[in-house]
């Protein structure tokens, strides 16, 4: 024998095996670990996504309860004051539309037809004021 190795397994080709299997190792780990940042941040995005997405619940709600009112309404007179359920779900949708540009042109009409149907309210009764015959046809006459 030429040359005596010191330990079994020192010979160059086993090191140059050993340095080559532990780059490839850091490089799969590197990749590894891009990888579940890319993940974790895209998790991240959709998270605050979800969070963001909440504000649209609510107006679905105020649609609903909206809906029941007006259905509570639906067949006898009511004056103004009846109204003020209707009214201020009208309202807190009014808030949305402006703030939210997304979705504007829907509750824009819905705010439009909750005033219209307030607008079907019975004026507020004042105390009858008697006019005299004479005044009536003063009144007339004047036309």
């Amino acid at each position: 024998m030429s040359s005596t190795t010191l330990a079994f397994g020192t010979s160059a080709g086993t090191l140059a095996v050993g340095i080559a299997s532990s780059f490839l190792m850091g490089a799969l780990a590197l990749y590894g670990v891009l990888h579940h940042r890319e993940v974790f941040a895209r998790m991240k995005r959709i998270r605050k996504t979800d969070a963001e997405n909440t504000v649209y619940d609510e107006p679905d709600q105020w649609l609903a309860d909206l809906y029941k009112a007006q259905c509570r309404r639906a067949k006898e007179p009511s004056r103004a004051e009846d109204m003020e359920d209707v009214s201020k779900t009208g309202n807190m949708i009014r808030g949305v539309a402006d703030h939210i540009e997304a979705i504007r042109p829907e509750p824009a009409k819905i705010v439009e037809r909750v005033d219209d149907y307030l607008d079907t309210a019975l004026p507020a009764q004042t105390p009858a004021i008697k006019v005299s015959l004479q005044t009536t046809r003063l009144s007339l006459c004047r036309l």
